[in-house]
């Protein structure tokens, strides 16, 4: 979840496996994006634990009575943690309600950030011919 400090979560896919863990499948996992929200709330973790809130560690839901059930994973755990209404003997914990307004806590959080141009699409007749020949210069490397 977190690479040298920088923060950040990272989600593989599967490639050609065939691996159904990651596709919906009603029969076999009705909570498919539960990777996602895994992740996210790391990064909530993180930004919670940095400001100096206490709050239950995004594992530790056996600890609370929780289980990763069969068919929705551990989304009970996830709501209850996000909502801060996990019981406890004197009361209820979880996030702060606090954290969904604040952005992260470290300023080198945002010092590699940069645009991502993976989507772009070409604007203007100059950009889709200077798109074309690197196409066509990127397919002509790769057949030798």
């Amino acid at each position: 979840m977190d690479y040298y400090g920088i923060g950040f979560s990272n989600i593989r896919l599967p490639n050609d496996s065939k691996s159904y863990i990651y596709k919906y499948n009603s029969k076999i996992n009705t909570f498919p994006e539960e990777v996602f929200l895994h992740e996210f709330l790391h990064s909530l973790e993180r930004n919670a634990k940095e400001y100096g809130y206490e709050r239950p560690e995004l594992h530790d839901y056996e600890k609370y009575g929780y289980e990763n059930e069969r068919l929705i994973g551990q989304k009970k755990w996830y709501t209850d943690y996000m909502n801060k209404n996990i019981k406890t003997q004197s009361e209820k914990i979880g996030l702060p309600e606090e954290i969904y307004t604040l952005k992260p806590a470290k300023n080198s959080n945002f010092k590699y950030s940069y645009q991502m141009e993976e989507f772009k699409q070409p604007e203007n007749i100059i950009e889709e011919i200077r798109e074309l020949i690197e196409n066509l210069v990127n397919k002509l490397k790769g057949s030798r």
